[in-house]
């Protein structure tokens, strides 16, 4: 009987996480819309250049300055949608600076016992003995939930780890965001924005470690004994693969990709002496899409947008010495940019979160048949995104 309930509860979490694409699109609401009015605006946020991208198709985008913090355009910047592995950002912002580079550990069973099915993984295994610097390449070149959860049980394990991330997003002031997992895999609840994540790409790069990591190409991993394989970083603007070249002045920083999530990116790049971020959300189609789009704003953000006035800023955390940021109202209804070009017109998502109806049974009934729905019509795109193993969360 207690094997029958459990595999009910799997089969039902597994249900509710395919209806993500629906229940993780909430709204930007007034408790989370900070770094300024316009940003919990809908519709595009420009203000004082032109020449936007006019084939935007993510649901949420953003463009920044790394070292104003000025927002200079953005697009739903407080949507609040599934991250994928771009939560890894907010992972190694909480533990990256534990652990010594040289430190070894010696993977067993248990590390591994809870890595959801379906990870991406960058091979490790049991019985082998890693330095802290492996498993961190792993982390950041590969995408391995093996790397993160291995890490996670080294700081004293997966509540605790996702606890701490938690904290780390309210200091960051990342409020858009919700952990349940560390590796940033499909889970009923977990969310985040493109205004949360540049939060953490901006905060990360202040790490030397952080930065050496994520602008990483390739590097060498452990296989047992005295043998190695090699691993590649999965950015694909760094490393040009799949057809795409690199990007010029490209640093990294984190990209994700699930079958529910589709897929996400955030990217810095450097010229002139000039580094800007650029955040991506869910574009229509999968492949290189996210990419091109990242793109396509990283090239307007340094020629035409060079001009831009600021719609926003990212907030400094609070233990760094950022004031709290004020609420602003969320702005439903209110209008885009004048002469906003591209995905700019749609009205918000209204209603209420649909998290809250995971509360009752009848509302994960209701949470279910709408995502079973909405898969269905998405399913020739989310198709196109056919290298999970690449991009995986």
């Amino acid at each position: 009987m207690r094997d029958s309930s459990r595999l009910t509860r799997r089969a039902a979490l597994g249900l509710t996480a395919a209806a993500l694409p629906v229940a993780a699109a909430t709204p930007a609401s007034a408790a989370t819309a900070i770094g300024g009015e316009r940003l919990a605006r809908d519709g595009i946020q420009l203000s004082g250049a032109t020449g936007l991208p006019k084939k935007l198709t993510a649901r949420s985008w953003l463009v920044a300055d790394h070292r104003t913090g000025e927002v200079l355009a953005s697009y739903r910047a407080h949507q609040r949608l599934a991250p994928a592995s771009t939560l890894k950002m907010l992972f190694a912002d909480t533990v990256l600076g534990k652990f010594e580079r040289t430190r070894t550990y010696r993977v067993t069973d248990a590390d591994l016992a809870d890595v959801p099915s379906g990870s991406s993984m960058v091979g490790v295994k049991p019985g082998i003995t890693y330095t802290v610097h492996q498993l961190w390449q792993g982390v950041f070149l590969r995408s391995g939930n093996d790397a993160v959860h291995v890490l996670s049980h080294m700081n004293g394990g997966i509540a605790k780890t996702v606890a701490e991330m938690q904290a780390k997003a309210k200091d960051l002031q990342a409020l858009d965001t919700h952990v349940v997992s560390p590796d940033g895999f499909d889970h009923p609840g977990q969310v985040s924005s493109a205004y949360d994540l540049t939060l953490f790409a901006r905060h990360g790069l202040h790490d030397d470690d952080f930065g050496a990591y994520c602008s990483t190409r390739t590097a060498n991993f452990p296989a047992g004994g005295k043998k190695t394989f090699q691993i590649q970083n999965t950015d694909r603007l760094l490393t040009g693969a799949y057809g795409l070249r690199p990007y010029k002045g490209m640093i990294g920083v984190k990209n994700g990709y699930t079958s529910h999530a589709g897929n996400t990116f955030t990217g810095a790049a450097t010229r002139d002496g000039r580094t800007l971020l650029v955040t991506v959300m869910h574009p229509a189609n999968g492949g290189n899409e996210v990419y091109k789009e990242t793109e396509a704003l990283l090239d307007w953000g340094f020629g035409k947008g060079s001009s831009a006035q600021a719609v926003g800023t990212l907030v400094d955390p609070l233990s760094e010495g950022g004031a709290t940021a004020s609420p602003t109202p969320s702005g439903k209804g209110a209008k885009g940019a004048p002469g906003a070009t591209g995905a700019s017109a749609s009205s918000s998502d209204g209603g209420a979160s649909p998290w809250r109806l995971l509360e009752g049974a009848a509302g994960t009934v209701v949470v279910l048949a709408g995502g079973a729905f909405a898969l269905r019509r998405r399913r020739a795109a989310v198709a196109a995104a056919k290298s999970r193993e690449d991009d995986g969360s």
